[in-house]
C-alpha cells in the first residue's frame, strides 16, 4: 500500500472515531437541581406551550430587596455568570428575572393572542419577569433561546404586561405554570412560587382563528378530498354566526361536487332546514337516505328527523 492510501486511511479512522466520540459525549445527559417541565392549553385551535425549569425554594429566600453587588439569576448554576451574594434572594425585586431556571422560560404560541388585553403575534418568545411586592412586569421578549436572563436585551421585548400578585399562605416548593381557570376562548396562566401566584390572561379570537385555518385546510385539500370540505361547512354551518353560513354552504356544495355521500348530503339538508327551506331540505334528506343505504351507513337517527323535517316538529 502506498504512503499516500495508508494516510487517507488513517485520516478518515480518525476522523470516524473524533466523530463516534462527539456523538457519544452529545448524548449524555444530565440530572439538573432544576428540573425541566412542559405545559400546553389549547384555546380553540390555539396551542400556547411553556417549557421552564422549575427551581426549588430549599429554605431559601426567594423574593426581597438585592443585597449589595447582586445581580439576577440567583438559581443559575453551573453558569460562572452567577455572582449572587450569600444569603440574598434568588429573584430579586426590580431585577429581569428568567422567571424559572436555566434556559430562559419559553412561551409559543401558534396563533396571535390578547395578553391581558394587549395584542401578541404568534410566534416563540422568552418569557422573563420584573418581580415586586406589589406589581410584577411579564415580558415576552423575541429572543426564544437564551440561557437565563444574562444576555435578555429590552430592544427586543415584544410585549410588557404589568400584573398583580397574589400573596397566599400555603408554600409551593416548587416553580409551577398552570392554566386555571380555562374557558372556550381564553384561559389564566399561573406562575405559582413560595408564596405567591401571579397571573395573567391569554384570550384568543376563536372564531376568526378557526374560520382562518378552515380556509387554509380547505384551500390545501386534494382534488379527491371530499371529507376535507364536508367538515369545514359542517362546522360553520353548526357553531359559528349565521354571517359565515355562506361559506359553509359553499364547502358542503364543494364536497358534494366532489363525492356525494350520505355525510354531505344529510348535512346539507340540515343547513337547507335551517335556513327555511324545507322542501329542497326534504328532497335532499330523501337522497342522501337512499344514498346512505346504498353505501351501507346507519341511517336510522336521520331517518327520524327527516321525519320530524316532513312534519314540522324540529
Amino acid at each position: 500500500m502506498s504512503s499516500l492510501k495508508r494516510s487517507s486511511v488513517s485520516f478518515f479512522a480518525v476522523m470516524f472515531f473524533l466523530s463516534c466520540a462527539v456523538a457519544a459525549v452529545a448524548q449524555v445527559t444530565l440530572p439538573r437541581p432544576s428540573q425541566k417541565a412542559s405545559v400546553m392549553q389549547r384555546i380553540g385551535v390555539t396551542d400556547v406551550t411553556i417549557t421552564y425549569s422549575r427551581p426549588g425554594v430549599k429554605g431559601r429566600q426567594v423574593w426581597g430587596d438585592p443585597l449589595p453587588g447582586q445581580t439576577a439569576q440567583g438559581e443559575a448554576t453551573l453558569d460562572n455568570q452567577n455572582t449572587r451574594p450569600k444569603g440574598a434572594p434568588l429573584a430579586p425585586w426590580k431585577h429581569v428575572w428568567r422567571t424559572g431556571a436555566n434556559e430562559a422560560t419559553t412561551f409559543v404560541v401558534t396563533d396571535d393572542v390578547l395578553i391581558n388585553g394587549q395584542k401578541l403575534a404568534a410566534g416563540n418568545y422568552s418569557l422573563h419577569s420584573i418581580p415586586d411586592k406589589d406589581e410584577w412586569t411579564i415580558i415576552f421578549n423575541g429572543t426564544a433561546n437564551q440561557w437565563g436572563s444574562f444576555d435578555y436585551d429590552p430592544a427586543k421585548d415584544t410585549l410588557r404586561v404589568k400584573v398583580k400578585p397574589q400573596w397566599v399562605k400555603e408554600n409551593q416548593e416548587w416553580l409551577e405554570y398552570t392554566f386555571d381557570p380555562v374557558t372556550d376562548d381564553s384561559a389564566q396562566v399561573n406562575i405559582r412560587w413560595e408564596k405567591v401566584n401571579v397571573p395573567f390572561t391569554i384570550k384568543v379570537d376563536v372564531a376568526t382563528t378557526t374560520l382562518t385555518k378552515l380556509k387554509a385546510a380547505v384551500a390545501g385539500a386534494k382534488a379527491d378530498d371530499w371529507r376535507t370540505p364536508y367538515q369545514a361547512g359542517n362546522y360553520l354551518l353548526n357553531n359559528q354566526s349565521p354571517a359565515d353560513d355562506q361559506q359553509g354552504m359553499e364547502w358542503l356544495d364543494q364536497s358534494i361536487k366532489v363525492k356525494e355521500t350520505f355525510q354531505n348530503l344529510s348535512a346539507k339538508a340540515n343547513a337547507l332546514y335551517k335556513a327555511g327551506k324545507k322542501q329542497e331540505a326534504v328532497a335532499l334528506g330523501e337522497q342522501a337516505v337512499q344514498r346512505g343505504k346504498t353505501d351501507k351507513v346507519d341511517t336510522s337517527n336521520f331517518e327520524k328527523r327527516l321525519a320530524d323535517m316532513k312534519a314540522g316538529k324540529i
